[in-house]
């Protein structure tokens, strides 16, 4: 997979000399002839090789947001609970007690493409560092994945080395990864999405910035050495593939978890001594981007001596330096005398320590190395005036409404083929990678009940250590609606992150999110993007649900084949007692299923007509929000009452998938007493809600009183889950059909 734009010549080792900058080696740099000349009147003369790589990365889209910055000003990001919105390494939500989470959700899409262990790995290592960069320690993982057909070649190369990365990962540095989704689908088959979150804890007087820092402060380098990987990472992350990955694996980053723990540990402690003004990541455009924003937002300048930076590899050229996106890597800016102290601690951790500078009034990036200057620039135009660009949008087709279907008679067999088919099956081959106990503080991790400690819910769920509180996390998206109609299926994304979080007894305060498009510079995939960006806007508006972190992936397509429109939505809520958390799991006899919400009449784009009539037509569900709010509210309050035993949430699947997971999870049967068509068993109609029930007489004079449709499905019991016609199917055999079909797969036997 090469991108269009050619690789940079590389130096060589003298150093002596650096290629003369050039509109063909600006373009070559993924900069147009416009941007190139634009840098010129800026810099009032050529740009040298290094100034140049420096316009290149920070005006790349994927640190500029070139293409989306006008756009995503439309997303709400404000309320009384938000500390940080976007803007910082990630966001800041208030939770009580003088405590804060931090979160966010980024991609390593192009990388774990080319290099999947690798390139997984780092995206974890990289949104962990996002957040304890904050001062938060990273508390709770999770990812959102997208593979292609099952029956493509390389899919289940990928799967492996993308699964190994995260657990390789997550696991060495001691955080659960709690949960997450795991799609398939053939818009992925040459670009499949590797989406990561990392979910903090900090006390709110203690949370840390990378703004902050003034004159005569010193730069100080901490971590491991910088190498040659990664090097042009964030310019091939702005760049529209084609077949061969090969020559791109030197712009993968190579990450060391163990190294990471003992950063994690340092920058703690550190932060507990106040010596530090404020600190960035080294993350996309490595050191060029985290000594620009330091400096911009402190509107200063920041002179590097690029002699002192710790190197692992001979012959290293400034340009090479800053653009290395070598990974466990953070610059700070130290209250000046405070820099023994600080070295002290690094060392200890057996960390490099180095000061490579100092901030100044002037603000330039100012680089010297080997008694030369290699760079003088101004720092914010790098920023300011970065490209912005309002890309033309096309018109976006309404799907056409449903055709006819046939009318089905046979519900058990259809629930087993959905059930066993890729989105639907167990993903336990995958979560058994991963450690989601570790620090012991989960509640509801991935998985079934009986299958280890905690117990499944719609959301994962992580105590707040010491406390009673905890925190619920999801991740959400349905890219088949976002295919058909971005603007409805960007509400869905954030509406179901919503009920996921309300069906495990949490209340939804704030999101992150995860943009991935193709190329923004044709119409039609604009026009999906923008009208994805205004479906959030107006979920998020409705629920009172603010967006305060998130990345853009543009640029997601092979041989100018998109990937399907994903926006990807990370939840976060919190409940006051993780003692009352609600999980899905329907584990005793002669409870009552009820339905919360209506009956299903939606089959368009559902999974029941592609896995089942193998068609993908249709509109997506419609998406009411005030109605989606009101049974939200319901669905928490009698969770909190304790009329509610159990709860899973209708999405993919609709409701006999649900109940059926419901069952599988506690192993319990159900006799169903009510009848019902395909739409009825398998829409996907939102705003609904399966339950568990001791109190049904109460359940529904509540939900009489506030208008919200409730329906006596069936009790539990036995151990098949049948009709009370006779029809019925063992639990068990459900939960054989849904286990099996991944290990055949990646055995090659599916």
């Amino acid at each position: 997979m090469t991108m269009r734009s050619a690789a940079a010549p590389k130096m060589e080792p003298d150093m002596l000399s650096e290629p003369e900058a050039t509109p063909e080696l600006a373009g070559s740099h993924g900069l147009s002839a416009e941007e190139y000349d634009t840098i010129l009147k800026i810099m009032g003369r050529t740009p040298s090789f290094t100034e140049l790589g420096i316009f290149s990365v920070m005006w790349s889209e994927h640190c500029s947001y070139k293409s989306s910055r006008i756009h995503l000003k439309k997303l709400p990001t404000a309320a009384p609970w938000v500390i940080q919105g976007p803007g910082e390494n990630a966001g800041v939500i208030d939770i009580g007690d003088g405590q804060a989470a931090v979160f966010k959700m980024e991609s390593h899409n192009h990388p774990s493409y080319i290099e999947p262990y690798q390139g997984a790995a780092t995206g974890v290592g990289g949104i962990m560092r996002d957040v304890f960069t904050m001062g938060a320690r990273p508390i709770a993982n999770m990812n959102a994945l997208r593979f292609g057909d099952p029956a493509h070649p390389k899919t289940r190369s990928l799967v492996s080395g993308v699964i190994a990365g995260i657990a390789g990962y997550g696991n060495c540095m001691g955080v659960p990864t709690v949960g997450g989704e795991t799609n398939f689908h053939k818009s992925y088959n040459g670009n499949i999405l590797v989406n990561a979150m990392t979910v903090g804890l900090v006390d709110q007087d203690k949370i840390y910035y990378a703004r902050g820092a003034g004159v005569g402060q010193p730069v100080v380098y901490v971590g491991s050495k910088t190498g040659r990987d990664g090097i042009h990472g964030a310019t091939m992350a702005s760049a529209e593939f084609d077949n061969d990955s090969a020559d791109q694996r030197p712009t993968v980053q190579v990450g060391d978890p163990f190294v990471e723990k003992l950063l994690l540990e340092a920058c703690l402690e550190l932060m507990e001594k106040d010596a530090i003004i404020c600190i960035q990541d080294m993350g996309a455009a490595g050191l060029t981007s985290s000594s620009v924003e330091i400096a911009d937002k402190g509107g200063i300048g920041v002179h590097l001596d690029l002699d002192r930076v710790p190197m692992r590899e001979p012959g290293m050229s400034p340009y090479e330096i800053m653009l290395s996106e070598s990974q466990e890597r953070m610059l700070m800016i130290l209250k000046p005398g405070r820099e023994d102290e600080a070295r002290a601690i690094f060392e200890k951790w057996d960390l490099d320590f180095a000061v490579i500078g100092i901030t100044t009034a002037d603000r330039r990036l100012k680089l010297s190395m080997h008694g030369r200057v290699w760079c003088d620039m101004p720092v914010p135009p790098l920023v300011d005036q970065a490209p912005v660009y309002d890309r033309p949008c096309a018109k976006l087709e309404k799907p056409a409404p449903l055709a006819p279907i046939p009318e089905e008679t046979d519900m058990l067999d259809a629930l087993v083929k959905l059930l066993s088919c890729p989105d639907l099956s167990s993903k336990r081959w995958i979560w058994e990678q991963y450690d989601s106990l570790v620090r012991g503080e989960t509640v509801s991790g991935p998985g079934i009940a009986g299958t280890q400690a905690s117990k499944p819910a719609d959301a994962a769920i992580v105590r707040i250590p010491g406390k009673d509180k905890a925190l619920a996390v999801t991740t959400d998206c349905t890219p088949r609606y976002c295919h058909a109609d971005p603007f409805e299926g960007a509400k869905q994304a954030v509406a179901e992150s919503w009920r996921n979080l309300c069906a495990a007894g949490a209340t939804p305060l704030a999101i992150t999110n995860n943009l991935n498009f193709g190329n923004p510079q044709k119409p039609d995939i604009m026009a999906q993007f923008v009208a994805a960006i205004d479906g959030i806007a107006v979920a998020c508006r409705a629920l009172d649900y603010p967006v305060i972190s998130g990345n853009v992936s543009l640029h997601n397509e092979t041989n100018s084949e998109a990937i399907f429109p994903t926006p990807a939505i990370g939840g976060v809520g919190v409940m006051a007692d993780w003692k009352t958390a609600c999980s899905l799991a329907v584990e005793n006899s002669g409870l009552t299923l009820m339905l919360i919400g209506g009956g299903g009449t939606h089959l368009g784009q559902s999974l029941y007509l592609r896995e089942i009539l193998g068609r993908e037509d249709g509109t997506p569900p419609a998406v009411d929000l005030e109605r989606e709010k009101r049974h939200g509210l319901f669905i928490r309050n009698m969770i909190a009452t304790g009329h509610i035993t159990a709860c899973h949430d209708l999405s993919d699947g609709g409701l006999l998938v649900a109940l059926a997971e419901m069952l599988m999870a506690g192993n319990t049967g159900a006799t169903l007493q009510t009848g019902g068509d395909a739409a009825f068993w398998f829409g996907e109609d939102q705003g609904r809600y399966a339950i568990a029930t001791k109190a049904p007489e109460t359940l529904e004079e509540e939900a009489k009183k506030r208008g919200i449709p409730a329906h006596i499905l069936g009790l539990s019991g036995g151990d098949s889950l049948k009709f009370s016609s006779g029809a019925g199917i063992l639990v068990n055999n459900l939960i054989y059909e849904n286990e099996r079909w991944l290990p055949a797969c990646m055995e090659g036997n599916a």
